[in-house]
């Protein structure tokens, strides 16, 4: 081979290697920052996610549990909270288990689409966050090894599910995206503040204040959320419960009590052990809103009779995290090496 063909093989090559790369890279997990759509036809729905950069900040010595926060990777997590008629958008796709939404019966006017999906169990939250990922191609992020509403997940397994495992948490699903917040993920989003003056970067409030929100019915002014309601008022629409925190989500403080992926004991190693509870509900007095407030329930419990427990959803935004590479991508990068390989040849 003349030097000058081996040049021309060798740029054809590194020509061959890049484009492979991106197409591999393009399988990576994106960003979700922006409205995804999920769902098909009159059941399609879009849901926004704000990104929460800043990785690798230092946890707050000052919350609950002590300390919480840090997180050593961008994610993205929705910026409203999982509304009615997600679920219902969900329970009409053939084959999935049905999740009951709370009646609202006691709310004046009646439930509306557009609150919150409350009287949700964890379990239920769960199945619902697993659709979202099969949806986009994902593998589920938790383990359901039976049917029925409120049937227990199971642990990953390295044994079992090498793919899925992480020693570290094994209720998640390393190939999945889409998952409940983690109690680290769900505190930063809330009380995080990258741009506060001083070292103590965090809130005591979601709403970027020391200080308790102000009281509001529904609204979308700086410094407001939904708390101290009557059960007639019931929440608000998930678009209108009050200001943002510093990332930009709304309703981390009032509205509903939100479900955390994680256990009380933050263990994550018993299927039936408590899931924690954050930000107070439409019914909560100002202290349940703080830092230093956690709540948790069972996983399982029929929560129909419960109106202000409710969820929203995170999403990786990283490389980390790589969907199954589709024939087509594959039959690609197979078709690129041949045509360099035939280019050799002809040398």
């Amino acid at each position: 081979m003349s030097r000058f063909g081996f040049l021309s093989w060798r740029t054809t090559r590194m020509r061959v290697l890049s484009v492979a790369a991106g197409a591999l890279a393009s399988l990576a997990a994106p960003s979700y920052a922006g409205i995804v759509n999920f769902g098909s036809g009159a059941n399609q729905f879009g849901m926004e996610f704000v990104t929460i950069g800043n990785l690798g900040n230092a946890a707050d010595t000052t919350g609950v549990p002590n300390s919480v926060g840090a997180v050593g990777y961008t994610y993205d997590i929705g910026k409203f909270e999982v509304s009615r008629a997600m679920v219902t958008a969900y329970n009409a796709t053939p084959g999935v288990v049905q999740i009951t939404l709370d009646s609202m019966s006691g709310i004046t006017g009646g439930p509306r689409a557009a609150m919150p999906a409350t009287g949700i169990s964890w379990n239920e939250a769960a199945r619902f966050v697993n659709w979202l990922n099969t949806e986009k191609g994902f593998a589920p992020a938790y383990k359901f090894p039976t049917g029925g509403r409120n049937a227990p997940i199971a642990l990953w397994d390295a044994t079992a599910d090498p793919l899925d495992f992480d020693a570290t948490n094994r209720y998640r699903s390393k190939r999945a995206n889409f998952f409940l917040p983690s109690t680290h993920e769900w505190y930063k989003a809330a009380y995080y503040d990258p741009n506060k003056s001083g070292s103590d970067k965090y809130w005591n409030y979601a709403t970027g204040s020391d200080s308790a929100p102000t009281q509001t019915n529904g609204s979308t002014a700086q410094g407001e959320a939904v708390y101290n309601r009557s059960n007639a008022q019931g929440p608000a629409d998930v678009t209108n419960a009050g200001g943002l925190s510093p990332y930009g989500v709304m309703g981390l403080n009032g509205n509903v009590w939100e479900w955390e992926e994680s256990s009380v004991d933050l263990l994550n190693n018993n299927v039936s052990s408590s899931r924690g509870l954050r930000g107070g509900g439409y019914g909560s007095v100002a202290s349940a809103l703080i830092s230093s407030s956690r709540g948790g329930d069972s996983p399982g419990d029929q929560v129909s009779s419960i109106p202000d427990y409710g969820f929203r959803v995170v999403s990786y935004n990283s490389d980390a995290v790589v969907p199954e590479p589709s024939m087509m991508v594959i039959g690609t990068l197979f078709g690129l090496g041949g045509l360099a390989a035939k280019r050799r040849r002809k040398k």
